[in-house]
């Protein structure tokens, strides 16, 4: 990507916000150097930590914001009282023009429902989707939604496999991303009415889609599919379970390898081997989740993650400017009613 692009950062979103957005800009500026922030919180704090090293200086703009949203913040209360908040104020600059995207590791919910307020849904889209990366044995996957509806309609699943396909060809890089509606069972009958619905449609579908048909949670892990595609309930259960399973082997490991002298020292010849693990495992590494189907680019950064994963997030957001999302995401769905009208005018 040639030329500068402004990344709007919420710096007090998060549990150690400023510090850790500030530590993560740093990671970011040497990986994206055509890249500028603009940065909304506490200014006398983030001046300090941003001062502190001139060539980051350099490339970050601060604007005051009184308020910050706190973790526990109903999102009907923020977007009552919330428009003095950071996140409010950088979500405001990807609406007026000012940044190409915005990144927020503060309150997922409200974030949500500041984004969709402020920036609203491309036409054709009924609901943003929260997407997220997933490691696999064939490489990284896309699941969407992570949360942000708990019931979805046919039509909503069918938006969500269509925006995960643009997704995963604009970040995985994967030429025709295959896409899998998540279910109980492989088979046709298998699921309710909404994943069969959905399955038909993306079926008889003129859109230049691979639609694999239905996969099943331990696809998830195999990369049977680039796209999964869920609701929000059973998205937000697969991530938190993934998660806590993957916590579950480290403790297992770490205490087989603690249980004795001779393991301590099968600890140290796999060390190497232990360590590949860890990196293709780290949570960092896939940290940002993507609001799909906004009228803008909104990454939320896990609001506990360190420098390392908050600089990966902004490499998200970077990444879906770069390869121009919303424009092809707007590309596709015109495609989507195009077909949409034609079968109406046909079915008379």
């Amino acid at each position: 990507m040639t030329g500068r692009l402004t990344i709007s950062v919420d710096a007090m979103g998060g549990d150690h916000a400023p510090v850790v957005v500030v530590e993560g800009l740093k990671i970011a500026r040497t990986r994206f150097p055509q890249a500028r922030f603009l940065l909304f919180g506490d200014e006398a704090k983030l001046r300090e930590l941003v001062g502190a090293d001139p060539a980051l200086a350099e490339v970050c703009t601060i604007r005051h914001a009184e308020e910050v949203v706190k973790n526990d913040a109903k999102p009907g209360q923020v977007l009552r009282t919330g428009r003095k908040s950071s996140m409010w104020a950088a979500i405001d600059a990807v609406a007026s023009g000012e940044a190409a995207a915005v990144v927020s590791a503060g309150n997922t919910g409200a974030l949500m429902a500041v984004s969709k307020f402020v920036l609203r849904t491309l036409p054709g889209i009924d609901r943003p989707a929260i997407a997220g990366f997933f490691p696999t044995l064939r490489g990284e996957s896309v699941m969407l939604d992570l949360g942000a509806n708990v019931e979805c309609s046919a039509a909503n699943l069918v938006e969500f496999a269509v925006m995960g396909e643009v997704f995963a060809r604009a970040l995985l890089g994967v030429e025709q991303p295959t896409i899998g509606i998540l279910n109980i069972g492989s088979e046709d009958i298998k699921g309710n009415d909404a994943v069969r619905a959905a399955a038909n449609i993306l079926r008889t579908s003129s859109l230049p889609i691979k639609f694999h048909g239905f996969v099943e949670g331990n696809d998830i892990g195999l990369g049977t599919v680039d796209v999964i595609v869920t609701d929000g309930f059973t998205g937000n259960v697969a991530l938190k379970t993934a998660e806590g399973t993957a916590k579950l082997y480290t403790s297992f490991l770490r205490d087989a390898f603690g249980s004795s002298l001779v393991a301590k020292m099968g600890y140290l010849l796999a060390k190497s081997a232990l360590s590949k693990v860890r990196m293709r495992t780290d949570p960092r590494r896939y940290n940002g989740a993507m609001f799909l189907g906004l009228n803008g680019i909104a990454v939320k950064s896990h609001g506990g993650t360190d420098a390392v994963g908050f600089a990966n997030a902004l490499g998200a957001a970077i990444d879906l400017v770069a390869n121009d999302y919303i424009q092809r995401i707007r590309h596709d769905f015109a495609a989507l009613k195009a077909q949409d009208t034609a079968q109406q005018v046909a079915n008379g």
